[in-house]
């Protein structure tokens, strides 16, 4: 206190003297001084203070990652030892209060160590353990989508709710890179109201300017935001700590409480005797903040008793720091995004058998594992790749086991939905996205070969489910298909190979590809558009030219690539809009050097900007792959460095608004960073980058420090850069980093960190980038339909019997800004026929639509994201639709309780 308080606090002088006096009296040879000395120490900290004072809550804390430096079953082992250490505290201290997050962590502890388990269940029962945050794991607050969010959510409530009787009422999230703007909508639906965190207190550039206040998401929904002063989730109760927590509190005046967490962290530990003893010491003592022993419901209850003050940060929480994590890595966050598709189709084709087939059982178990385990990887230093070599793979491991048990269900589902139908064997295309599609896929063939398709979708509303193809083995000529295949999601039918599809013509391919340089005649005409009952115009043969580039021209847009594969010009053909900026080069690789000041895993620095190197071509290495047909395609290979190489597949298909870059690279680098970048012909001080269940805007120019801290940000399947009129999307399935400055749109693709794990991200990597040109505003240009589109391909579904022959549709909204992101069925009914659905609006927009759907509904209500109905949410269920009412970024869920179907 002496130290603590300076030489201008009178207090300060008086824990001097009282210090002098006790090593006067204190003589170690002599123990009973120390009874003397301890009267001393007792008068002077029980000098009581004022009414005014801070009061600080102390609570007992130990956060553990729940794999970082150490492998998962090694936290198992961490948190028995460090829970035991808290029950032998609470028990020789009655108001002792220990907090808990994680319940995946409590699950290992249950199953491993249940006596201990019990104990923690007994000391829940009496107030002194507490379970908080609500979630599965303390997941990383950028990357995870949506619905892997609102699942985090959804487990560990429930988990909480089953093991100790109560669910949480604050999110617990002290160690996460960043927080997304729909945080607060998801928290509110699941029946949090309070935010606690302090990463934000890591800022590199500028510092967060409050400590308690309101914190607005996306949809303007409210939770109240408390950050601990101190800085710190480890705190050791000191009283330099107690100190700064008052001295650095940024509210003061406005709140006069904060939080204040004591235990050793990261590793396991938590608290220990002699840092109770301190605080005890400290309860009410002149001179310094009035500290007591305290838990999340007591600190919040306070805050919200004293919040009229208070300030409101609308928005992401943007953390200036730990930018890398956005890309390190890439094989985790392509496992991520993967896994989040297979999960969101299981569950869609599980929803949709459960209707049609009586003796289909939803696999509702099997589901709730392979969430979990992709919760788990969510965990905020395994997603982020900020782990060592161990973990990744387990990680990786992981993934493999969704991929492998999520396709087995996925053809459970197939079979389920064919049984019993009339039709010849085949394939089930099904599309997974509420609106209809036009799309080549590849159509396998025997010998494991495959052929191109066409798949469009008939009908004039934007649908929901399945088709089929009575033959695998499709040919397609370039220029007259032997078979077309229809599709609309909620639609089923077959027809032979050499038929037509129902209500349409035979088709040929609208395409052009010429290695000429020329204009690409023969593909769509400007305005025309692909469907069923339009015969398309077959593509012309490519033709050479000296100098080695390459137009691929669908009729919608025209690409032009020069002999080393970069992009000299992306024409949105019906303006003759030219959307790469003028004497710039689109598809641009640039390597960086990486060393960051700090952490290899988690940090890229400014100024690795200042070493941006082009990698140049050579020129002869583009060659035309896929000569015109449903399908044009070149592709071109590039030494990166004399370690590391790239190929490139550039495709456009026919009726596609966007051209795909289908890329491998076998990369072997040290400190080095790969972006690709596309210069665009658009000029807008703001960029918009997709987040979960919505978008937001970040600046393009750096006015201020706040701007030029976001010199590289997270963005999930798309960003777009737009002036009026005219816009430039880049979409892509499995990355992460991104960044837009002036009107260069850059994505990051690769990094070469070298700590904590050596090996990260070397070897080969596979994923798809797209650009797609656009008039108007991206909203009204299908922007966000192309980039789910993108990564939710179309399903071709081998069935053990036969194929469906009727036209079936689920589902249908009747408006673009309404996404129905999942079908999955209810928690609440395992064996049951009530279905969730969960819609988002996603334009940003005050909007009234229609949800059609065919399936036999007997009832329809709101409910909150954890499935629990809304008293005043029935919705009245006539003429097979339900009328919904949305404002911007809202997130609706449904449940809809169904008739089970006949046998």
């Amino acid at each position: 206190m002496a130290k603590g308080l300076g030489e201008d606090n009178q207090r300060s002088f008086q824990a001097l003297y009282t210090a002098n006096q006790i090593v006067n009296i204190c003589d170690p040879a002599q123990p009973e001084t120390f009874l003397m000395a301890q009267d001393l120490a007792s008068k002077f900290f029980g000098q009581r203070g004022g009414e005014s004072q801070h009061t600080i809550h102390a609570m007992g804390h130990c956060h553990i990652d729940s794999a970082w430096l150490w492998p998962f079953k090694e936290t198992v082992r961490k948190c028995a030892r460090s829970w035991v250490t808290a029950v032998q505290l609470m028990e020789r201290n009655p108001e002792f209060i220990f907090v808990c997050s994680q319940a995946q962590q409590l699950e290992w502890v249950k199953n491993q160590y249940p006596g201990l388990y019990s104990r923690l269940q007994e000391f829940a029962c009496r107030g002194q353990f507490v379970p908080v945050g609500g979630t599965w794991v303390e997941m990383d607050g950028n990357l995870p989508s949506g619905e892997a969010m609102v699942r985090q959510f959804l487990q560990g409530q429930n988990f909480f709710l089953q093991e100790f009787g109560k669910m949480c009422s604050e999110f617990w999230l002290p160690d996460s890179f960043g927080y997304s703007a729909q945080l607060p909508q998801i928290m509110r639906s699941c029946g949090i109201r309070h935010f606690l965190t302090q990463k934000l207190s890591w800022n590199l550039v500028n510092s967060f300017p409050h400590h308690t206040f309101f914190w607005e998401g996306l949809d303007g929904s409210c939770v109240l935001a408390h950050f601990p002063p101190g800085d710190s989730y480890g705190m050791e109760g000191s009283v330099e700590e107690v100190l700064k927590t008052v001295a650095k509190n940024r509210d003061k005046g406005r709140t006069n409480h904060s939080a204040f967490l004591f235990g050793f962290g990261d590793g396991g530990g938590g608290p220990t005797q002699t840092m109770v003893d301190r605080l005890k010491r400290l309860y009410n003592t002149d001179g310094l903040p009035r500290v007591q022993l305290s838990s999340p419901e007591q600190l919040f209850s306070a805050l919200e008793s004293d919040s009229g003050q208070l300030c409101t940060w609308v928005g992401e929480l943007f953390l200036e720091l730990h930018n890398g994590t956005y890309t390190t890595h890439a094989q985790i966050k392509k496992g991520n995004r993967e896994c989040e598709r297979i999960l969101h189709d299981v569950e869609l084709l599980s929803s949709l058998a459960l209707v049609r087939s009586a003796q289909f059982l939803y696999p509702a178990a099997q589901l709730q594992d392979l969430w979990r385990l992709l919760l788990l990887n969510q965990f905020h230093d395994v997603v982020t790749g900020s782990c060592i070599q161990l973990v990744a793979e387990e990680a990786m491991c992981h993934y493999e086991d969704i991929r492998f048990h999520g396709n087995t269900l996925l053809n459970a589902a197939a079979a389920a939905l064919c049984a019993g139908e009339p039709g010849p064997e085949g394939l089930l295309i099904v599309n997974t996205l509420p609106w209809k599609r036009t799309e080549v896929l590849a159509l396998p063939r025997p010998g494991g070969t495959h052929s191109l398709g066409l798949i469009p979708s008939p009908g004039d509303s934007a649908q929901h489910g399945l088709c089929s193809c009575s033959c695998p083995n499709l040919t397609a000529a370039p220029a007259s298909p032997a078979a077309c295949v229809c599709c609309a999601r909620g639609e089923c039918w077959h027809f032979q190979v050499g038929q037509s599809c129902p209500g349409t013509s035979l088709m040929t391919w609208g395409f052009s590809a010429s290695q000429s340089g020329a204009s690409g005649e023969g593909g769509l005409g400007s305005g025309e558009a692909i469907g069923c009952g339009k015969a398309l115009l077959a593509s012309r043969p490519p033709s050479a030219k000296t100098d080695g580039s390459v137009t691929l021209d669908n009729g919608i847009i025209r690409v032009r690539l020069d002999p080393t594969g970069r992009l000299t010009s992306l024409v949105l053909v019906a303006s003759n809009r030219e959307a790469i900026a003028e004497g710039a080069i689109g598809n641009q690789f640039v390597l960086f050097d990486d060393v960051p000041l700090y952490w290899d895993a988690w940090d890229v620095m400014d100024y690795h900007l200042e070493t941006r190197k082009p990698v140049l071509g050579q020129a002869g290495t583009l060659a035309v792959g896929t000569e015109g047909g449903m399908r044009g395609s070149a592709w071109f290979l590039l030494q990166i460095s004399p370690n590391s190489r790239l190929s490139q597949e550039v495709v456009l298909d026919v009726g596609c608004p966007y051209v795909r870059f289908h890329t491998e690279v076998h990369w072997h680098e040290d400190h080095k960073f790969l972006k690709v970048e596309f210069p665009a012909r658009v000029r807008s001080s703001q960029a918009t980058y997709e987040v979960q269940f919505g978008h937001l805007q970040r600046p393009t120019h750096q006015n201020t420090s706040w701007d030029w801290a976001r010199f590289e940000v997270w963005a999930h399947r798309w960003m777009d850069l737009s002036e009026h009129g005219f816009g430039l999307a880049l979409l892509n399935d499995c990355k992460y980093g991104a960044s837009v400055r002036g009107s260069v749109l850059s994505l990051s693709l690769l990094r070469a960190p070298k700590a904590p794990d050596a090996t990260a991200d070397m070897g080969r990597h596979e994923f798809t980038y797209a650009l797609m040109p656009h008039k108007g505003s991206f909203q009204d240009a299908g922007v966000i339909q192309a980039a789910y589109s993108l990564n939710f391909p179309l399903l071709a579904l081998p069935t053990p019997g036969q194929v469906p022959m009727a036209t079936w549709s689920a589902f249908s909204v009747s408006s673009p800004a309404v996404v129905l992101e999942t079908v999955k069925q209810a928690e609440s009914t395992p064996q049951g026929h009530t279905l969730v659905l969960r819609l988002y609006e996603a334009h940003g927009s005050h909007i009234d639509c229609w949800l059609h759907t065919s399936l036999p509904v007997q009832e329809a209500v709101l409910c909150d994201l954890l499935e629990r109905r809304d008293p005043a949410g029935h919705l009245p269920f006539r003429d097979a639709r339900l009328k919904l009412t949305f404002s911007p970024f809202q997130v609706q869920s449904l449940l809809v309780v169904l008739q089970a179907p006949l046998n």
